[in-house]
């Protein structure tokens, strides 16, 4: 079975973590997305780094960036920004 087969209707199919959030902080910045999110990697020396490291490890925090995402985008009505 291909991949683009296994997730068909998930939005975030072919989309990394690491664009999620690059396109969080280009669109927010470091402190509005801390405000959003009130995760310390966010807020205390964000860097994306440190911030994929730990949102790998805690799949809350994840799932709470990808709703973000998805709501930030779909309120723009995009349906998939460009990398």
């Amino acid at each position: 079975m291909l991949m683009s087969e296994q997730q068909p209707n998930n939005p975030l199919h072919g989309i990394t973590l690491e664009v999620i959030v690059n396109r969080l902080v280009d669109h927010f910045g470091w402190e509005d997305l801390g405000e959003c999110i009130d995760i310390r990697c966010f807020q205390n020396d964000p860097s994306v780094k440190s911030s994929l490291k730990f949102l790998r490890r805690m799949p809350w925090a994840r799932e709470r960036v990808e709703e973000l995402y998805l709501m930030t985008y779909q309120d723009m009505n995009l349906d998939s920004p460009s990398p």
